[in-house]
């Protein structure tokens, strides 16, 4: 079939055609905007999940949301190599000169510029010089301490007095929130507990990795209390027909049941798979409907391009002894493994594996489902470990 017509996109971050099995989140999120956009309290969102699973699609989604509903907004990505200070910076600066371009009386959309420049001279002390051409005097005193835990609730502060006087609530949106260090992330906690206790129109959509919840309780314990982490999993067999039948109808193409349980035993159910098997599927066709024999043949295709795009980016970045860890967690299977049988499989002691472990962790290639267990973070990565070291050396 014509592969321009093809309505699947696989991709980082690509919107499916059909955005299916969300709509509690999407819901819990517009209500989340409205509420603080009508100037009551409500717990900021933090998505959870694996790799795959459409995180930053559903932060995209709700950022047209707030969007659409008059919210000045900005879509930040953490980095492992760039601490939060820096990061956010330029963005607050776009931020505040987006709410100066709205009517209003008041001077504190100005106030907000001179506690961001004090900011910037306090980031100087120790992240070195950081410069976003904000020519204006700064507020001595104020967000200028060198304290991230001091000095950022502070300009959030500032922020949220200006899009109160503006009247003009602010989502910020900021993916891969995991990589951010424990008092960075301790930081924006502070922030937005301040946003609370003020009742500032400023809410916090954030996504990362499983191990976010546990991350943000050890950075501030009252974490729990100030944001809602709901879990984003895999499809159910319902969904995953439905984000493949629905577009591929559109186009005047069908799939036979068969060949719809197929993708789903295959992909088990997350989205950037169904993706790329529906990219693939559509492309080897020759005609409507697409049979279980094209699902299957599609395979080959899909395979190779997971290996070399979805997985192969993140085993390069990999040391040997992290590459063997994860083969030996890939030996025992699929889900959780107890550390110990990781260590018995590796025939060394539990305790020699912590390093390794947290080093993982750090990279997000890992994550404790529950005290003792170590789980992938990347979905069917077990399989591609054993597809790329087919003999496991211990």
């Amino acid at each position: 079939m014509d592969p321009i017509k093809n309505p699947f996109s696989p991709g980082a971050g690509s919107p499916p055609p059909e955005l299916v099995g969300r709509d509690p989140i999407l819901e819990q999120s517009r209500i989340l905007l409205g509420r603080i956009k009508n100037k009551k309290s409500e717990k900021s969102i933090l998505l959870t999940g694996l790799r795959g699973v459409g995180k930053t699609v559903l932060l995209n989604e709700i950022k047209r949301m707030a969007d659409g509903d008059e919210y000045q907004t900005i879509s930040i990505e953490a980095h492992e190599d760039k601490p939060l200070g820096p990061l956010i910076a330029p963005y607050l600066r776009t931020l505040l000169y987006d709410l100066d371009r709205i009517a209003g009386t008041g001077d504190k959309v100005r106030r907000g510029l001179a506690v961001l420049r004090s900011f910037l001279g306090g980031l100087k002390l120790s992240y070195g010089d950081v410069s976003i051409g904000l020519d204006i005097e700064p507020a001595s005193g104020s967000a200028d301490s060198g304290d991230l835990e001091i000095d950022l609730p502070n300009l959030f502060t500032a922020i949220g007095e200006a899009a109160d006087d503006r009247q003009s609530p602010v989502a910020i949106f900021i993916d891969e929130i995991q990589y951010f260090k424990k008092k960075e992330l301790g930081a924006l906690i502070m922030a937005m507990h301040r946003m609370q206790q003020l009742q500032l129109p400023v809410v916090l959509f954030g996504a990362g990795l499983p191990i976010l919840p546990g991350l943000a309780g050890e950075a501030k314990s009252y974490a729990e209390r100030l944001f809602n982490f709901p879990n984003i999993g895999a499809l159910s067999d319902t969904d995953t027909a439905k984000a493949l039948q629905d577009p591929a109808n559109e186009a005047g193409v069908a799939f036979e049941t068969e060949a719809l349980d197929e993708v789903f035993q295959q992909t088990k159910g997350y989205p950037y798979f169904l993706q790329e098997w529906g990219y693939a599927s559509w492309n080897s066709a020759d005609a409507s409907p697409i049979t279980l024999q094209v699902v299957r043949n599609a395979k080959d295709m899909v395979i190779p391009r997971l290996d070399a795009n979805f997985f192969r980016v993140r085993y390069d970045r990999l040391t040997p002894s992290e590459k063997n860890f994860l083969r030996a967690i890939a030996e025992l299977g699929p889900g959780a493994h107890r550390t110990g049988d990781i260590a018995d499989i590796l025939k060394v002691k539990v305790t020699s594996l912590g390093p390794v472990r947290a080093k993982l962790i750090s990279k997000g290639m890992i994550y404790s489902p529950a005290h003792g267990d170590l789980e992938f973070t990347v979905p069917l990565f077990d399989d591609f470990m054993i597809r790329t070291v087919p003999i496991f050396k211990r």
